[in-house]
């Protein structure tokens, strides 16, 4: 048993503690008068808000539409991204030629774009997708392109010594390189696109978790409101440590993987 595995019961009892500290904290705060209940309620009424809604069947439609958008959103980021970062970082002109438009583009914030999402698709899917890829995409990319500049330039002679064609060059001697940057890039693109899914359904009215909280909120139904919030941060929670459970899985031969697991 490695020390990362024998300390694994102590790290995840000191973060049951502190989610229980502030389960305890939004319990008595609303109680005890320091907060209006109106805008806070006690954690209980939010748990049982949590339980009524999933007993419920929108709820779960709801659940299912948000988690629709993000997987079709970041597939089709982590293909794009994945992609277009070989094919300018394997070719050092093209990279020269877009460098300054990536950095320009890369910056802009994704809900800048909803009013062109709304002309464009209205409040269907297509709004959710358009945001949620741009935002992913740059996620990938540039991390794609950080891992093909990290090749290691005798490698990179080598396999132009031994004639390797363009794709062998890819396949045995950049993809390995990349793949640690391209699985940190998932990683960032997935909680990135849970975020811009729930906020375009938030604002635009897009079928999700957004537009249930928004409706929620707009009704009075504070405690269903947070209930609905909360169960954004496990999603979040499930797809983080999901994806880092992958990201060890695939890379159990590459050296950050053995260290950490070593440490």
């Amino acid at each position: 048993m490695t020390a990362a595995e024998r300390g694994a019961p102590r790290t995840a009892l000191l973060g049951l503690s502190g989610l229980a500290g502030l389960l305890l904290l939004v319990e008595v705060l609303p109680r005890a008068g320091i907060v209006s209940d109106s805008y806070l309620p006690p954690a209980s009424r939010i748990l049982a808000a949590l339980g009524r809604e999933a007993a419920t069947g929108p709820f779960w439609v709801a659940v299912g539409d948000t988690l629709l958008a993000w997987a079709i959103g970041l597939a089709i980021a982590v293909v794009a991204g994945v992609t277009v970062g070989i094919v300018i970082g394997a070719v050092p002109v093209l990279r020269a030629l877009t460098a300054s438009t990536v950095e320009f583009l890369r910056p802009i914030p994704s809900v800048a774009l909803i009013p062109l999402a709304v002309l464009l698709y209205g409040s269907d899917l297509g709004s959710t997708l358009l945001l949620v890829v741009y935002a992913a995409f740059w996620q990938v990319l540039v991390q794609v392109l950080y891992g093909v500049a990290d090749v290691d330039p005798v490698a990179a002679d080598t396999a132009r010594s031994f004639r390797f064609s363009s794709w062998g060059r890819i396949r045995y001697v950049l993809w390995p390189t990349a793949l640690p940057y391209v699985f940190t890039g998932v990683r960032l693109a997935a909680s990135v696109a849970l975020v811009l899914a729930v906020t375009t359904e938030l604002v635009i009215g897009a079928p999700g978790l957004g537009a249930v909280i928004a409706v929620a909120q707009t009704s009075g139904a504070i405690p269903t409101m947070y209930a609905l919030i909360v169960v954004t941060g496990l999603l979040g929670v499930t797809i983080n440590v999901a994806a880092r459970a992958t990201e060890r899985h695939f890379l159990s031969w590459h050296q950050s993987v053995r260290g950490e697991a070593s440490a």
